[in-house]
């Protein structure tokens, strides 16, 4: 099949959640496919990674967007138009123009538009288009107006963003021939808004690079806890600080010689911490390298996530890396996991405390966590295995 692909970010380095996704599936879809790229870049450092990507892609256009989403001209368009922000500050003229001649002057099968602020790029087609939703925009942009300071909510600015970016998100949702989702909670969603969309849950899963060739040995004597997201993320921030302020000052009560690690892009958005035994490490996107050593010699993963939408690919590669994983309801949510088999649930300072000390007391249990869910990974998330579904949503149009 030839692909136009349009997605809002370079596809590489794969360090955040929608660029590990995009790239691994270019890497599967190239085998049986021609894959066109139309990327949207912020800064001119990111053209270099151009070089990566070809061997999975017959055309690559780099397209410039905003470099800065907070610039006048994006607030200003955004207050005196129908678009809501994270459409305006996703816009490029430029990638417009590309699609509109590569539609003009080839034939392709189908047009995959990753996230529903790339579609405005995309003319009126005859070409099937499948538009995938990572997350529920509105759902996440409203979690982010309710964490405003008061003074700040009593903005109507905000609330009038909320209604113009569900409405927008919705009205793409109609435009596609199909919607693909990474979770059944996010497909619910959708039906209650839209029932008569055609819709498919294509799950994220684990790069091969972060699943362990086998489990190594744990040492649960001296045992270091540890966190990893893009804290360019508020719901990573949160989980971050919930860790720092309330599961950790609970848990040297009688675990004093525990170590926490916090990792990730853009970690001076924690601060900086006196705690010795808090560790803070900030990740360049480009360091895999580094993301790679932290989860192989880290003791276990919690994810103390609350924050709405899509499938959470840090607590995936935490499986695959061989950690076991306690989770709140909301960080596991859109996994095929169970509770006590192959991950952990708690979901207040209290529970995650009493877990982790359970588990790092009961080297049984902490390897049948860990074990079962390594074999979950390598059975259910593979991205080999979701590119031969994706595939199947393409020829199904």
């Amino acid at each position: 099949m030839k692909i136009l692909m349009v997605t809002p970010y370079v596809p590489y380095p794969p360090s955040s959640g929608g660029q590990i996704r995009t790239y691994n599936l270019l890497k599967y879809l190239s085998q049986n496919n021609e894959i066109t790229l139309v990327a949207l870049y912020k800064n001119n450092e990111e053209k270099e990674y151009e070089s990566y990507l070809k061997k999975y892609c017959k055309k690559i256009y780099l397209c410039k967007r905003p470099s800065s989403p907070w610039q006048f001209k994006n607030i200003f368009k955004t207050i005196f138009s129908s678009s809501p922000f994270l459409v305006v500050r996703n816009y490029s003229d430029e990638a417009k123009t590309i699609i509109n001649k590569l539609l003009y002057q080839e034939k392709f099968d189908v047009i995959h538009a990753e996230t529903f602020y790339v579609m405005p790029h995309i003319p009126q087609t005859k070409v099937p288009t499948v538009l995938v939703e990572q997350t529920i925009e509105y759902k996440v942009y409203k979690h982010f107006v309710n964490s405003l300071p008061f003074y700040l909510r009593l903005l109507i600015y905000f609330d009038i963003d909320i209604i113009k970016l569900k409405y927008w998100e919705r009205f793409y949702w109609k435009k596609a021939n199909a919607v693909v989702v990474v979770s059944s909670s996010d497909e619910k969603l959708i039906k209650n808004e839209e029932p008569l969309l055609k819709t498919s849950i294509i799950p994220n899963c684990v790069g091969d690079e972060m699943i362990a060739n086998k489990l190594g040995k744990k040492n649960l004597k001296s045992p270091t806890i540890f966190f990893q997201g893009n804290f360019f993320w508020l719901q990573n921030v949160e989980a971050a600080n919930f860790i720092i302020n309330k599961i950790y000052p609970q848990l040297i009560k009688d675990l004093p010689y525990v170590k926490v690690v916090i990792a990730g892009q853009n970690a001076k958005k924690l601060g900086k911490l006196i705690n010795k035994n808090i560790i803070i490490v900030n990740i360049e996107p480009d360091n895999i390298n580094k993301v790679k050593d932290l989860f192989k010699k880290n003791t276990l993963f919690i994810a103390p996530i609350f924050g709405p939408g899509g499938t959470r690919l840090k607590i995936l590669a935490a499986m695959g890396s061989g950690m076991p994983v306690i989770s709140s309801v909301t960080g596991i949510e859109g996994l095929e996991v169970t509770n006590d088999r192959n991950v952990i649930i708690a979901n207040n300072p209290e529970e995650f405390v009493l877990k982790i000390k359970q588990l790092l007391a009961n080297k049984n249990s902490y390897e049948k966590i860990r074990t079962n869910a390594y074999k979950l990974v390598k059975e259910k998330y593979q991205w080999s295995q979701t590119a031969k579904e994706l595939e199947s949503v393409y020829k199904n149009l």
